[in-house]
């Protein structure tokens, strides 16, 4: 591969990454403004209502809003070592997706 062919490889290389990190602070900006405004929920609140639903511990937690309303995504780790994926309602904290083996067995029972 020539020196000329790697260069702009390297540059185009540079510019991908600058560009995630940009997009990156502006995500990071649009939630911190959309929590300030009530439109979403904390992420305090999300985890409280997870380890009150679920048994294990959360190892991912991401916000996002894909052309669409604000959604917290949790990769929770079970008891035993499964991983379980969540989905809660930004805007009320209400869970909308369990996905993955063990889910039910990571639920804790509600007392009757």
């Amino acid at each position: 591969m020539g020196v000329c062919r790697r260069l702009t490889l390297l540059a185009v290389a540079l510019i991908l990454a600058c560009a995630a990190a940009v997009m990156a602070d502006d995500d990071h900006a649009r939630a911190k403004a959309a929590r300030e405004a009530g439109q979403i929920v904390s992420l305090e609140a999300i985890l409280d209502r997870v380890q009150a639903e679920f048994l294990g511990s959360p190892v991912e937690v991401e916000l996002e809003d894909d052309d669409g309303p604000w959604v917290y995504k949790v990769k929770l780790l079970t008891p035993a070592g499964a991983i379980v994926k969540l989905e809660y309602d930004g805007r009320d904290g209400r869970l909308l997706r369990v996905k993955g083996r063990g889910a039910e067995a990571a639920r804790r029972q509600r007392p009757e």
